[in-house]
C-alpha cells in the first residue's frame, strides 16, 4: 500500500518539483517551512489545482498525463482538513457532520457515525451550533465530517496552526487515537516539530518545492544530512515500552531497544507502548561512566557520525545505542578536545526525555 504522487509545477519563482512513494497506512508527515509547498502539494493530490504529474492512492489512479486521465476532486476519495475548521455556520454540529456522511451513498459509507462520536469526543457537541464551540471543538466536528466521507485518504493541512497552545494540547490526544484506531492514511501538514514527533509514523520533507528526504520518522529524524536544520527541535523520536514504576520518586522505566530511560510517571500503565522524544540540546557526551551526577540517564553507545550544525560553533553527533539512533549536540572545541571519531565508544548522559504518548 502506497501513495505515490509525482508532480512539476512552477509558479513565477517557485517551483514544485517532486517524486514521492509514501506510505498507505498510518500517518505521513509532510515537513518543512513556509514556502517550501507543503500545502501546494496536498491541494494537487485532492485535485483542487492541477499540474503535470501522476498520482496513484493504494492502486487506484487518480491522475494519469500519458492516458490523459484527471479525477476531478468530487470523484477522489478523500476527506480535506483545512488550518481553520470551516464549519457550515447555519448548521449544528449534527447536521455538519451529518453533510460528510450524506456525500457518500449509503452502501459505500465505510465509517461509523458513533464511532466518530466517540473517537472525537464529540458526542456531546451535537446540538450545538459553530459559533458557539471552542476552536478546539469545531476543529475536531470538521475532522468528523471529513471522515464521515469514508476517504481512501485524509488530507490534513495544519489543522493545529489557528489554535493557541492550551487549545492543541486539547485535541491531539484525539488525533492520536485516530492514528491507533483507523486504517485511513493521514497526509499531514505541518512546520511545527512537536506535532511531527508526537503523531507520524513517517515523514517526507520540503524545502525550496523539493523532497530533500523522506521515510520512516525516527531513521529520517536521525539523519545529520539534512539541508534542513531544527535548532532546538532537532532530536530523535524512540519507540518504547512502559516497564517498572518508581512510586517513590515518581517515576517510571522506559524499555526501548538500546536500552533503559527513566522518565516522569504521567500514570500511564506498565505494558504500555509509549513514544519517548530526545532533544540533541539535551544529550551530552562522556568517553567514561561517570555515577556521582544528577543525570539518571546514561547510556553507551558507538558515534556513528559527526556533523557541523547551523553554527560555526556546533556539531551534531549521532551515537549508535543498541541499534538505536540518539543525536547529541555538542560545541566543536568539545568534540575536538575529546576526539570524537567515527566507531568510537562513548557513554551518553540524557538530562531530558519527553514522554510524548
Amino acid at each position: 500500500m502506497s501513495i505515490r504522487a509525482r508532480y512539476r509545477l512552477a509558479r513565477g519563482a517557485f517551483v514544485l518539483d517532486v517524486d514521492l512513494d509514501m506510505a498507505g497506512q498510518g500517518i505521513t508527515a509532510v515537513f518543512g517551512p513556509s514556502g517550501s509547498g507543503k500545502t501546494t502539494l496536498l491541494r494537487l493530490i485532492a485535485g483542487l489545482d492541477r499540474a503535470p504529474g501522476h498520482l496513484e492512492v493504494n492502486g487506484e489512479v487518480w491522475q494519469d498525463d500519458t492516458a490523459r486521465h484527471f479525477l476531478p476532486t468530487h470523484r477522489r476519495a478523500l476527506g480535506y482538513v483545512f488550518q481553520e475548521a470551516s464549519l457550515f455556520p447555519h448548521l449544528s454540529a449534527r447536521r455538519n457532520l451529518e453533510y460528510g456522511m450524506q456525500r457518500v451513498p449509503a452502501g459505500a459509507r465505510r465509517v461509523n457515525m458513533q464511532r466518530i462520536l466517540d473517537l472525537l469526543g464529540i458526542g456531546h457537541l451535537l446540538d450545538r451550533m459553530p459559533e458557539s464551540l471552542s476552536g478546539g471543538e469545531r476543529q475536531r466536528v470538521a475532522i468528523g465530517r471529513a471522515l464521515l466521507t469514508s476517504p481512501r485518504v485524509l488530507l490534513m493541512d495544519e489543522p493545529l496552526s489557528a489554535l493557541d497552545l492550551a487549545r492543541k494540547q486539547e485535541i491531539l490526544p484525539y488525533l492520536e487515537r485516530l492514528h491507533d484506531e483507523l486504517e485511513i492514511p493521514i497526509l499531514y501538514v505541518s512546520h511545527a516539530a512537536d506535532e511531527v514527533a508526537r503523531l507520524a509514523d513517517h515523514i517526507v520533507v520540503l524545502d525550496s518545492g523539493r523532497a530533500v528526504a523522506q521515510g520512516p520518522l525516527a531513521d529520517t529524524l536521525a539523519r545529520l544530512d539534512l539541508p534542513i536544520r531544527l535548532g532546538d527541535d532537532a532530536g530523535v523520536v524512540l519507540d518504547a515500552r512502559i516497564g517498572e514504576r518508581d512510586a517513590t520518586w515518581h517515576l517510571v522505566r522506559a524499555d526501548f531497544a538500546g536500552g533503559t530511560l527513566w522518565v516522569r510517571d504521567t500514570g500511564l500503565p506498565t505494558g504500555r507502548r509509549v513514544r519517548i522524544r530526545i532533544l540533541a540540546r539535551d544529550v551530552s557526551v562522556a568517553l567514561d561512566h561517570h555515577e556521582r551526577t544528577s543525570i539518571l540517564n546514561l547510556l553507551p553507545g558507538t558515534v556513528a557520525a559527526i556533523a557541523d550544525e547551523s553554527h560555526p560553533a556546533l556539531a551534531l553527533v549521532r551515537v549508535d545505542v543498541g541499534g538505536q539512533p540518539i543525536v547529541a549536540r555538542v560545541t566543536r572545541r568539545s568534540a575536538a578536545t575529546l576526539g570524537l571519531a567515527p566507531g568510537m565508544p562513548v557513554w551518553l548522559q540524557i538530562k531530558a526525555v519527553a514522554l510524548i504518548g
